[in-house]
């Protein structure tokens, strides 16, 4: 899953972007709200983390307009204004939750988590194909009962590929949904990734398989459905 972490405290952004990187999911933080615009027009995101003042303007007129222009995406206001009018239009301007600074990580995955868990995106808490099951809010996998130990990466690409099984994804949206704008990302890195998860979904005795349409994406589906590459 990939988040936009709007701040501009430099030193809170990236503490929040390395906890969230080792919890699974894909942090792009921008430090003004021209940038948080720029960067939702290129990729989508599950989750906007918000703080309330930024050097550009109130986080709540541009939220606002967000909701106006009909970008549903769920948003956490992160504030350290915490009198009742300024929660109250938080959540009037469209914001899921409500975060007083300062922010405890614990606290703010937690609630995190709580977002997802309603937002429409995640209507079925855990994913069955075949014989995995995947919960995308623990970010745990399991293959006949027995929970596999994968990277983070590895989870990321699973996951996407079962919110699209049977359906070949194409490899730009693949490397759109595991990296961040600032993420170092080597030319075969997708393709050491598939080769792993491969390997623990095969080791496992997963009845479900990835396969290669070369030059487009991959495909993941049963295992006697068609020939994998």
């Amino acid at each position: 899953m990939r988040i936009l972490l709007v701040d501009h405290h430099a030193d809170f952004g990236r503490a929040v972007k390395a906890t969230l990187v080792n919890c699974g999911f894909a942090v792009d933080v921008t430090p003004t709200l021209d940038e948080a615009s720029a960067a939702l027009d290129c990729a989508n995101y599950h989750l906007v983390l918000l703080e309330s003042v930024l050097p550009d303007g109130d986080s709540l007129d541009w939220l606002k307009q967000l909701r106006r222009e009909g970008r549903s995406m769920p948003a956490m206001m992160m504030s350290s204004l915490n009198d009742l009018s300024r929660r109250i239009a938080t959540f009037n301007a469209g914001a899921d939750d409500f975060l007083p600074k300062p922010v405890s990580i614990d606290e703010l995955i937690a609630r995190m988590r709580a977002i997802l868990r309603r937002s429409t995106q995640m209507t079925a808490p855990v994913v069955t194909f075949g014989n995995l099951h995947f919960d995308p809010i623990a970010r745990q996998v399991s293959v006949g009962g027995r929970v596999l130990r994968i990277a983070r990466r590895e989870v990321c690409i699973l996951e996407h590929l079962l919110n699209r099984a049977g359906r070949t994804v194409p490899r730009t949206s693949l490397e759109d949904s595991l990296y961040a704008f600032d993420d170092e990302v080597s030319t075969n890195a997708l393709e050491v990734g598939i080769y792993r998860l491969r390997a623990h979904l095969n080791q496992a005795g997963a009845t479900l398989r990835i396969k290669t349409a070369r030059g487009v994406g991959y495909t993941l589906e049963l295992v006697g459905t068609a020939s994998a590459a």
